[in-house]
């Protein structure tokens, strides 16, 4: 056998054994001459059924009537190769989309012997193809027809290459005015200007997400508050070929939060309103009582002066109101969390027993108190004084809920709450009178609240009582039932210290220990309080100069030599922290001793100096004075 038949049953035997594509040839005039079994298995035609038939039969009628196969033969001999796509018969009928290659075939003189014809089966790649292309046309589709959300497509720069008709509805440019122009003209002047566009390109690039809100720009210059996502779209590999941007209009919304926050200041506005109208009613009426007592006791005292006769009653009942209206003051700064605290250790049954005469003569004689106390109790953590103060607004109340009178008990112990650590002292104020319902009971503390009608009180009381003993780090707990009575606990920590050492407040004509003659520089911008004060220490002993103001205060202290300076705080042009500032550079050693009206001083103002609280008594000056002397 020669090689060269040798090689062509090599060849036959190739294409004998290829079943993924249909090979075989035609004659010049396209009649199948061979057959391979890729052909059987994609056809379905034996060798015997097609051989001597024309290839035509493989087309379908429409093609035919084109006649597509004598013109795919005549392309193939013209221009030596024909390819197509199209759908093509099988023996049953069913049809498929093949892919045709035809090449003519010549022998060695060149002379057309006929055409190789190879088919390949694609219709499943076909149907992967147009799924994947109606997929695309469904979502263009979508995409197209979302008009609540601007859905568009940059390219790298920035370039606007796609825009939706939610795109053209709310930022009125229309596809052909758009397309190829740079996104940041959506953006406000002062926004490009920041670069902000860039920066959420170079955001959405680097970190795969952008997103914000902000004011956005429509063709016709009028601005909405946008929502705006953009996402970076990457090829196959890691190539950015764009980004993906939506945008939705929320300026509706954003007016209406704005309306809410306004209509919600608003209803603030008028709720602090009406309980600043409740508090000015409460306190104004206290306050007349006291500036009635004090002006009718200080205008009596002054015509029976004249006359002669005694006048010790009247002026001290002008001191028992002032006392009243620094007390109420002290209801204010506790009710506003204000109060300055002086937490020691407190032995309660001596506290109780020493506001036992006081009490019974504020709640008269129709009703009688009754303590109840161990033999033994540890003392409390509190400010004595603002205890007191609770003790009697609790006694007060309690009076109140028992009209036709009663007793009153007042008892202590020690108490162990199950969800806290360390032990309490519970000072517990118990009367069998009216009580309260479920309503009065839950609003009980709420500042303003009060039962007593307009002008009858300020509603401060418990919430006084309340802001004291959480201030002390306890707390306030309240039973009450209709027709049966209240019972009002204070728990207060136990404190680190034995009750022996207890604090007791000095007794009211206690003097402080004398300290010698001093300068003193005394300086408030009310001439009342400074002749009071002046008059107080010049009382003590001292030598006393006087400034109204923080500059005359300055003068004074730059040329006059002084042990002590006694300031108000809160003063025009130049603060009493300021004042010490400035004294400081120019007396280092002066002593200071500050005084307010308020509890404590703004926030950032530690002066570190000793403090008094207006009003204050001579005795309480002295003993500050004779701690710094």
């Amino acid at each position: 056998m020669s090689v060269k038949s040798l090689n062509s049953g090599r060849a036959d035997l190739l294409v004998q054994s290829i079943t993924d594509y249909a090979i075989y040839m035609l004659d010049p005039s396209g009649i199948v001459s061979s057959w391979n079994a890729g052909a059987e298995r994609l056809k379905g035609y034996r060798p015997s059924e097609i051989i001597g038939q024309h290839f035509a039969q493989f087309y379908t009628e429409e093609d035919l009537a084109s006649g597509i196969p004598a013109k795919a033969l005549k392309t193939s001999l013209e221009e030596g190769r024909f390819e197509a796509e199209g759908w093509r018969l099988r023996k049953d009928g069913s049809r498929f989309w093949a892919n045709v290659v035809i090449d003519p075939i010549r022998d060695e003189q060149g002379t057309h012997v006929g055409f190789a014809k190879i088919t390949r089966d694609l219709t499943e790649h076909r149907a992967s193809e147009e799924a994947l292309r109606q997929s695309e046309e469904r979502f263009r589709l979508l995409v197209q027809s979302v008009t609540d959300y601007a859905i568009y497509m940059l390219d790298p720069d920035g370039k606007v290459s796609s825009w939706n008709a939610g795109a053209q509805r709310f930022k009125g440019y229309q596809e052909c005015e758009i397309i190829g122009e740079h996104f940041s003209r959506f953006y406000l002047p002062e926004d490009r200007a920041a670069g902000i566009p860039d920066r959420a390109l170079k955001t959405a690039a680097g970190e795969g997400r952008f997103e914000a809100e902000g004011w956005r720009l429509r063709k016709d210059g009028s601005r909405f508050w946008a929502h705006v996502v953009i996402d970076p779209i990457h090829d196959g590999g890691a190539t950015l070929i764009g980004f993906t941007k939506i945008t939705r209009d929320l300026t509706e919304r954003k007016r209406a939060q704005e309306a809410l926050q306004k209509s919600q200041e608003q209803f603030f506005q008028a709720q602090k309103m009406e309980a600043i109208g409740k508090l000015t009613g409460g306190v104004a009426h206290d306050f007349n009582n006291i500036l009635a007592a004090i002006l009718g006791s200080l205008s009596l005292a002054k015509r029976r002066l004249a006359d002669g006769a005694d006048i010790d009653r009247f002026l001290e009942n002008a001191m028992t109101a002032a006392e009243r209206g620094a007390t109420l003051s002290q209801r204010m700064l506790a009710f506003a969390r204000k109060q300055e605290l002086s937490l020691e250790a407190v032995d309660l049954q001596d506290a109780v027993r020493s506001m036992a005469e006081i009490l019974q003569r504020t709640i008269g004689p129709g009703i009688t108190i009754r303590t109840d106390f161990p033999l033994s109790l540890p003392p409390a953590l509190a400010d004595r004084t603002q205890l007191e103060l609770a003790v009697m607004n609790l006694v007060v109340n309690a009076r109140d809920a028992l009209p036709e009178g009663g007793e009153v008990i007042i008892s202590a112990e020690e108490a162990f709450l199950p969800d806290t650590v360390g032990a309490y002292v519970r000072l517990s104020v118990i009367d069998p009178g009216d009580g309260m319902s479920a309503g009065t009971l839950a609003r009980a503390t709420e500042p303003f609240f009060t039962t007593k009608g307009v002008g009858k009180g300020t509603g401060l009381g418990l919430s006084m009582v309340q802001g004291m003993v959480e201030q002390c780090g306890g707390r306030l707990l309240i039973e009450s039932v209709p027709g049966k009575g209240t019972k009002v606990e204070i728990l207060l920590p136990v404190a680190e210290v034995s009750a022996a050492t207890a604090v007791t407040p000095e007794a009211d004509g206690e003097q402080a220990s004398p300290t010698g003659a001093l300068r003193i520089l005394a300086v408030d911008d009310d001439e009342i309080v400074l002749l009071n004060t002046a008059t107080m220490l010049s009382d003590m002993g001292h030598q006393v100069l006087q400034a109204d103001s923080g500059p005359s205060a300055l003068r004074v202290i730059a040329s006059e030599d002084l042990d002590l300076m006694v300031t108000d705080y809160a003063m025009p042009d130049m603060s009493g922290g300021e004042l010490v500032e400035k004294a400081r550079e120019i007396r280092p050693d002066l002593k200071v001793i500050v005084v307010s009206g308020f509890a404590d001083l703004p926030d950032g103002e530690e002066l570190g100096l000793p403090r008094l609280s207006k009003p204050f008594t001579e005795v309480e000056l002295a003993k500050t004075i004779s701690q710094i002397a």
